[in-house]
């Protein structure tokens, strides 16, 4: 039985409403057709617009089997290409991010210009030609400051999800903003595990106490509707009328949602007290409590924006068992640590929150490992957002294993 047909079977095997088999969390060759189907052929969050400020300036992504760096060139455009030397194949760019003039490979110094030109290449010959060995492009797309990357050799359609996302994203002033502060954690579980995790606060009473002190989870957390939540109306219609939008959109697929909710009673944003973090507004508005927006994109980010400051979190397969995910706090651009905020309330609830899910992740890959698991079914009242991500991997994988 070939890979594709074994992990099809598997995936067939589901029982509706039910968690995953062991081996659609353990197996090797079902982690490599989530790379090749899913990983290898979506558009994936990579970093923001803003990180890479100056010319030269870039930042490396693993994604899957592919090393790719994203580099601003010299006339101002954010481009990417397989972080791949055209000679031997050497990585050009170890660094998570750095700043260069030119990218020059470290084995044999073929250095090449920011743009992906090959600009020297010492001892070749005569009948060596350098633009025949330019840096292999990457599909690039951005979408109010958010870096998409592709690496099939067709990308799929962007304009959707651009259209979709980009009002909600626009008031709240991203191209003016900076990282006040990243964490990478390298969490022993399965991808989709972590994007469970993410997607259900049946768990949160229990292991989020800090997260509590703001976060409230509703219908339109889980992707499911919330027009018959009266609390939930009024808050999108307080926003919207201020210029936000807030109502529930969802692509056909299931594949990303934006969504705006209430924060607990006096809750403004998510620190220990509820209170703002960060001097001054993330928006245009002078609507005090605007909630969160949160809004996601399988396979690779979930995000939350506040009044105050926004979050943004990537995750990337490391291995069938291991994932790290990136959180990026982000701030406007003016703000002054130690004036404008302080960095350990600003962080507290969400170092906190995401060290919780790692462990709980890691328990429970642990558990799933277990010859002697047999998948649960979901909660038809706290795990209709875990369910739906589910379902729209195993409707993702069938659609693409099929042909």
């Amino acid at each position: 039985m070939t890979s594709k047909a074994k992990t099809l079977e598997l995936i067939n095997e589901r029982k509706p409403r039910h968690a995953l088999s062991r081996d659609l969390y353990r197996d090797e060759e079902v982690y490599q057709q989530d790379l090749e189907q899913i990983w290898h052929k979506e558009w994936i969050f990579a970093g923001h617009t803003f990180e890479l400020e100056k010319a030269g300036e870039y930042m490396t992504v693993q994604l899957g089997d592919y090393p790719v760096v994203i580099v601003r060139d010299n006339q101002g455009e954010v481009r990417a290409f397989h972080n791949a030397c055209r000679h031997r194949g050497s990585r050009i760019c170890a660094e998570s991010k750095g700043k260069t003039a030119k990218l020059v490979c470290p084995y044999h110094k073929w250095a090449f210009d920011l743009d992906g030109k090959l600009i020297f290449a010492a001892n070749m010959g005569d009948r060596f030609n350098n633009d025949d060995h330019g840096l292999l492009p990457v599909h690039c797309e951005i979408v109010n400051t958010y870096i998409y990357i592709c690496v099939a050799e067709e990308a799929p359609d962007f304009e959707q999800f651009r259209q979709d996302l980009s009002p909600f994203i626009t008031p709240h002033n991203l191209e003016n903003c900076k990282v006040a502060h990243e964490a990478n954690l390298v969490e022993r579980g399965n991808w989709k595990l972590v994007f469970e995790n993410n997607r259900e606060c049946y768990h949160c009473d229990g292991n989020h106490p800090e997260l509590l002190n703001s976060f409230v989870e509703n219908l339109s957390v889980a992707g499911v509707g919330g027009d018959d939540d009266p609390e939930l109306v009024a808050h999108w219609d307080k926003c919207e009328a201020a210029g936000l939008p807030s109502r529930l959109v969802m692509d056909e697929n299931g594949q990303y949602r934006m969504t705006r909710i209430p924060l607990s009673a006096k809750a403004i944003s998510y620190t220990m007290t509820g209170q703002p973090a960060v001097n001054g507004r993330l928006d245009d508005t002078d609507v005090e409590d605007i909630g969160a927006l949160l809004y996601f994109n399988y396979p690779s980010t979930w995000n939350h924006f506040l009044g105050d400051h926004a979050l943004s979190f990537r995750v990337l397969p490391l291995s069938s068992g291991e994932t790290l995910v990136t959180t990026k706090w982000i701030v406007p651009k003016d703000a002054v640590e130690g004036v404008d905020y302080d960095l350990d309330n600003l962080i507290k609830v969400w170092m906190a929150t995401n060290d919780q899910d790692r462990e709980l992740v890691e328990e429970t890959f642990r558990g799933v490992s277990s010859p002697s698991y047999v998948p649960g079914p979901f909660s038809d009242i706290a795990e209709n957002g875990v369910c739906q991500f589910v379902d729209w991997y195993c409707d993702t994988m069938k659609a693409k294993l099929s042909k």
